[in-house]
């Protein structure tokens, strides 16, 4: 989930040229969603539907209020077989969990979604769009959704507790198919397929923090960088969620599945990037994370 922020910066690209314009509805740009009905009430036994007053926005969808599922019942088992096309579609076809901005709910369907405009309003696929627009003028080299031989040899192996929680044991990343070498198989997931390095993730957050520009370049405008990282949600809610980052006063960021975690951390003015690959932790594996924060910001 750390390739989130990513794909909500690349659709900031878009809104900075005027193509894409945040609170536009998303079926301005995605015609399948018009008529999106929201669930009223939900048991065993029956489904009732209502239509929302307004319909969802660009903005929720990258903010997480948009109503939108986790995923839809097409991405099971996994979430990178279908087309970005085919799997936005299957969420045209799902009715919200609730009327927009009424509740927060964490939904990579949203972040697909945007990512689906990206590719209608640019007319490339996103995975082309990325890496020409944001990732190669970052020299993130070694970011890609389909690792080549050399680079899948060096990604670090996932590990879960061993039985009885003891110890750990090999397994894989569940929520892709293998081999992740696969571009036949394997589609661009934009809510969460990117492989990288940590040297390329801190490029990224080097270019945040710096108000869109790296090494004399500049990638994003610095209005752009403020309504990434600054809070979107309504302020009724409790969760406070950028565009595609989770935000604190102190910090913007955002985790990822197998305890991965990066956020730049403005007191301190230090990017943080921590890449492992743990389902789960035994014993006190799980303080790991806040022991490497306090060494990384202990005075020099």
């Amino acid at each position: 989930s750390q390739s989130k922020p990513i794909t909500a910066a690349a659709v900031m690209i878009l809104v900075h040229q005027g193509r894409i314009t945040l609170d536009d509805p998303v079926e301005k740009y995605l015609p399948e969603f018009r008529g999106l009905m929201a669930v009223a009430e939900k048991d065993e036994q029956h489904v009732l539907l209502k239509k929302p007053e307004r319909p969802i926005t660009v903005r929720q969808t990258l903010a997480h209020t948009s109503g939108m599922p986790f995923r839809s019942a097409q991405e099971v088992p996994v979430l990178d077989r279908l087309s970005l096309a085919d799997r936005v579609r299957s969420y045209a076809m799902t009715p919200l969990d609730f009327v927009p901005e009424s509740r927060y709910q964490y939904s990579n369907a949203g972040i697909n979604t945007a990512a689906r405009i990206v590719e209608v309003v640019s007319g490339l696929p996103f995975e082309q769009f990325l890496a020409e627009r944001l990732l190669q003028p970052l020299g993130m080299l070694e970011t890609t959704f389909w690792p080549d031989e050399a680079q899948e040899a060096r990604i670090a192996t996932a590990y879960r507790p061993g039985a009885g929680g003891i110890g750990l044991e090999a397994t894989k990343i569940e929520q892709l198919q293998y081999p992740l070498t696969d571009r036949l198989q394997r589609t661009a997931m934009p809510a969460g397929g990117l492989f990288s390095t940590a040297a390329d993730v801190s490029r990224f957050y080097r270019m945040l923090a710096n108000g869109g520009e790296l090494e004399g370049r500049r990638v994003l405008s610095e209005a752009a960088i403020q309504q990434l990282t600054t809070r979107q949600t309504p302020t009724a809610l409790k969760e406070s969620y950028g565009l595609g980052f989770s935000v604190s006063e102190d910090r913007f960021g955002h985790g990822g599945a197998y305890s991965t975690n990066s956020y730049y951390d403005h007191r301190n003015q230090r990017v943080l990037i921590w890449l492992v690959q743990h389902a789960g932790f035994p014993g006190r594996g799980g303080d790991s994370q806040a022991a490497f924060r306090t060494a990384a910001l202990a005075p020099q």
